[in-house]
């Protein structure tokens, strides 16, 4: 290929979409499995939870501390009745080719308020699983200096 050659392929794939169309049909699916997630762990239904994970799975906790791969955070739950997170608003997003997709979502709690979860799926010959979910709470940017501040202080007289 000559030089403009190439630069019309380059120019050609800036103009495709960096994600791929997502259909109402697998948003219903990403979000069917989403909810199922927050439904199990509010009833404490490890099978069922971690059936929605893939296999090579990771949950991110809140605390820095907290990478929990599948097996590890199965052998946490196990002691624990459950807890509860609803769903507030969601955002879905697809890879180009389809086979993975990437979400957050602003959740409620009664324990902790106003959550965000964010993690990545990828589509298997079982359906969509959750690749990695991550756990945070969000901090308002006017709190921000004060609970940093906060966190920095707890972490040197922990050390």
């Amino acid at each position: 290929m000559n030089t403009a050659c190439n630069y019309k392929l380059l120019l050609l794939l800036m103009l495709l979409p960096a994600t791929a169309a997502l259909s109402q049909t697998e948003e219903a699916a990403i979000g069917q499995v989403l909810d199922s997630f927050h439904e199990a762990a509010a009833e404490g239904d490890w099978a069922r939870y971690f059936a929605l994970m893939a296999d090579q799975g990771v949950f991110l906790g809140t605390d820095v501390g907290e990478r929990w791969p599948k097996a590890e955070f199965q052998a946490y739950a196990a002691g624990r009745s459950g807890w509860t997170y609803y769903p507030r608003q969601r955002n879905i997003d697809l890879t180009p080719d389809g086979n993975s997709a990437w979400f957050d979502e602003v959740l409620d709690s009664v324990s902790y308020g106003t959550s965000r979860g964010t993690g990545v799926l990828v589509k298997t010959a079982a359906g969509w699983k959750i690749a990695q979910y991550h756990l945070t709470f969000p901090i308002p940017n006017a709190l921000s200096r004060e609970v940093t501040d906060r966190i920095k202080a707890w972490e040197a007289g922990a050390n």
